[in-house]
């Protein structure tokens, strides 16, 4: 089985993200919509996952103008980023293939270029060099005029973690925050979302750096208000963190990944 995440570029008009899940059918598995960030994470899953990226990518490219956007996380595009990622019984091979799949057809579908990322480069190195040192994969080699670019990724698991700081603290401190816990296990940006300071991060190997070892680098460095977990985490992540911690970190049973 393979899970995709798409993040789309709204996170405030109720409407649009609504309109854009539906079209995701029953491959929909949770919505996070944040609107200071002025985005949305829709997690998908299932045989059918395919089709329900592309469902969701065509939606949100009618739906959302980027050249009105405005909001804290950094993107490319209104349908940002379109990760495949390998769960029970799919390998690698088969999310950079359905990956390879999405960003072919969204080029010449949609009209959106698209670069990739996993394998050949990451993430972070696509925002930093995308229509400057680096051509789009597939897709014209110029920005789509209302929906930017896509980035579509083939990944392993990872876990879309927040931590607000305690009131009285800038952004100064999240972001002193964030370069010291930043490693190669945890990507971390220092945020002002909404007049809060925020350390917005991804474990991307959360098997070893889980949210609770998250969470215990920021609140070892700034007094910390809460904590906020971005979709659905792997059940065996869940399971490695004591239960009386759960409510601390955000995190349950029903935010976890069917097994």
């Amino acid at each position: 089985m393979l899970e995709c995440v798409v993040n789309v570029s709204e996170g405030a008009d109720r409407a649009v993200i609504d309109a854009i899940g539906r079209a995701a059918g029953p491959a929909l598995l949770d919505v996070h919509a944040d609107a200071h960030h002025n985005r949305s994470v829709l997690t998908l899953a299932g045989s059918d996952v395919e089709h329900a990226a592309r469902a969701v990518a065509a939606e949100a490219v009618r739906r959302i103008d980027l050249r009105l956007h405005v909001g804290v996380h950094p993107r490319l595009g209104a349908v940002d980023v379109v990760p495949f990622v390998p769960l029970r019984g799919a390998s690698m091979d088969d999310a950079v293939a359905a990956r390879n799949r999405f960003a072919a057809w969204a080029g010449q579908e949609l009209g959106v270029p698209c670069f990739l990322y996993g394998p050949e480069r990451t993430l972070p190195d696509v925002r930093r060099y995308a229509f400057t040192g680096l051509a789009p994969d597939t897709g014209g080699p110029v920005a789509h005029p209302t929906a930017g670019a896509i980035c579509a990724g083939a990944r392993p698991v990872l876990v879309a973690y927040n931590v607000w700081l305690a009131d009285g603290l800038d952004v100064s401190v999240a972001r002193q925050v964030a370069r010291e816990v930043r490693g190669p296990g945890l990507r971390a940006l220092g945020l002002d979302v909404g007049g809060r300071a925020q350390v917005s991060m991804n474990l991307v190997d959360p098997s070893r750096l889980g949210p609770a070892d998250a969470y215990d680098a920021v609140a070892s460095r700034a007094d910390v208000a809460r904590a906020e977990l971005v979709g659905l985490v792997p059940a065996a992540v869940l399971d490695a963190v004591p239960p009386h911690r759960w409510a601390e970190l955000d995190l349950s049973p029903a935010k976890a990944l069917p097994g």
